[in-house]
This record gives C-alpha cells, structure tokens and sequence, in this order.
C-alpha cells in the first residue's frame, strides 16, 4: 500500500494513492468489525492519547473505540480541566505529552492550525480530529468510503454539498478529497453561508437547492453550526428548513437512487426531514457512523507502518 505521510493532518497532504490506500485498508476493518471476534494486535504494546479541546462524543468515541480493537493502550484527556485552562501554553502541552512517549496523538481544537502546532513538537503521530474550520480528514475519508461501497466507485460521480460550507470543515476536508478523486461537486446554500472565493476551488455553487440536486448522484447535508455564528446568517430555521431543508420533493430532483448523507449531529426539521434521514432506500447516515471506526482504524495503522515498518508488521 502507498502510504508515507507521519502524520494525518489534512486531506490536502495526502495524495490519490494514498487516499485510496487508506480506504482499502478500512475495507479490510470494517469485515473485522462485523466479525464475532473484534480484535487485532497491530498496535500492540503502543499509547494512543486523545486530547479534546472540544466536545465530540461519536468522534472521540470512535476513534477510542478504534484504537482498543487495534490493541493499543487508549488514554483519553479530560481538557476541560487540564493545566491549558490554568494558562499552560500548547507547546508546554507538548513538550509535557513528549515525556510521556505516546505513539498516537489525536487531537480536536477549535482554533485552526492548532493541530499543525502540535505535530510539530511531538515526537509521535498526530491525527487531526478536527481544527477550527479548517479540516476534519477522517470525516472526508469515512465519507468517501461510504460513497465508495455505495456506488462501487468513487470518481466521475455527480456530488452535492448542502448547507453551511463557510462554518464547515467537513465541508473543506470533503471538497479537497472528492476533487483530488476527479468527482464534479456542487455546493447549495445560501449566500451568507459560503466562503468568499470558495468557486476558486473548482467547485459549482448554487444557492436553490433544487436546481443544484438535478441529477446529482450524492447529497451531503451539512449541520448548520450555530455555535460558530456570531450574526444573523439565515432569518430563522423555519426559513432556512423551508429554502435549504432536504426532503423528499427537493431529493426527487436528484438521480432516483441518490444516496442522503449526513456527518451527525442532526438537526432533524431544519436541516434534514426526520423520516428521510432514517429511510434506508436512500439514506446512508448508520453507515457513515460504522465507516468511521474501519477508517481511523486504517489511518492509525499505517501512520504507525510509516513511522515503524517493524513495529506494526502484524496485520489483521
């Protein structure tokens, strides 16, 4: 497998070969996670700390999940009482892990490039589990393996991304990968809600959610992140249900078996209809969820092959 990045810290780092590497690989986990017996020895005798800065249960979940199937020791660091809150500066924060030998550091911060920061003055690798609004790789990577089993491919397809793109780093990770894979992306939201310069990136902007879904083989909704919202960006959320909420009507306009995708916590009523999120004929949200332990399962294992070929040479 093609795989040499040290750490994983955006999509934007990693090229074709290696995106694929790393959703082949989640191929591989996600049979072990349907399996009776849910283990694997890769990570063996190795530390992985999680550091959340901010909240995040299925993330943090996940990822602890993914590395106690791999067999690694998973310690997970309470940061809302941590000496960061009595003044310690990030890079004190790091130099206190480096004493600690850890193998994996995933980290979640709400200031971009913070995660950048750490990687730098660590001796570990580093995942980043979300940074601000720049990027949330592992999210971008789950998605693509969903839509890859979903579609049995992923390129030259016809994708959607609806709602809040300027608070979204799901949004950034995703458009990054999707066009690294050669696939035609649209973005549907309202104008106060995307980025200035955001067709810059080779994308199609629309703001009628119907006439951007026309054929489209992919819908991912996008939560719309009020906490991130210092003014008013859409009227109401009755509004914004009404002009940019996906349901059935505004779904018929794209391909009849369009997949509904959705990276969680929902907003049922404002962002997506209750009853099509849990339609199994076209939503795909539970598996997103599974998705997402096969693949951080992938990405920690070949982070540490990269690092320590000998180390990690069990494989499942």
């Amino acid at each position: 497998m093609t795989f040499r990045s040290r750490h994983l810290l955006g999509i934007e780092y990693l090229n074709p070969d290696e995106i694929t590497s790393i959703l082949d690989k989640a191929d591989q986990y996600v049979e072990l996670n349907r399996s009776n017996i849910k283990h694997s020895e890769v990570l063996s005798g190795l530390t992985q700390i999680n550091m959340f800065f901010e909240n995040s249960t299925r993330t943090q979940a996940s990822f602890e999940l993914a590395g106690k199937r791999l067999g690694a020791d998973v310690m997970n660091m309470a940061m809302e009482a941590s000496s960061l809150k009595k003044g310690e500066t990030l890079i004190d924060t790091a130099l206190t892990l480096n004493a600690m030998h850890p193998d994996l550091l995933v980290v979640r911060h709400p200031n971009s490039g913070a995660v950048n920061l750490l990687a730098e003055k660590v001796n570990c690798a580093v995942l980043n589990a979300g940074d601000g609004t720049h990027e949330h790789p592992t999210q971008a990577l789950l998605d693509a393996l969903t839509i890859r089993r979903a579609k049995g491919r992923l390129h030259r397809l016809s994708i959607a991304i609806c709602g809040d793109i300027l608070h979204s780093r799901v949004a950034r990770s995703n458009i990054l990968l999707l066009g690294k894979m050669e696939n035609r992306i649209r973005l549907i939201g309202p104008k106060t809600l995307m980025p200035t310069g955001i067709s810059d990136f080779g994308v199609e902007v629309f703001d009628d959610l119907r006439e951007g879904l026309k054929d489209v083989d992919v819908v991912m909704m996008l939560r719309l992140q009020k906490e991130r919202m210092d003014g008013g960006f859409v009227p109401s959320e009755r509004e914004y249900y009404h002009r940019f909420g996906l349901d059935k009507n505004k779904l018929s306009y794209a391909k009849k078996d369009a997949i509904v995708m959705h990276p969680g916590p929902m907003n049922r009523g404002v962002e997506i209809d209750g009853t099509l999120a849990d339609d199994i004929n076209h939503s795909v949200i539970q598996e997103q969820v599974e998705m997402g332990v096969a693949v951080r399962m992938a990405a920690m294992e070949l982070l540490i092959n990269a690092r320590h070929p000998k180390k990690s040479a069990d494989t499942i």
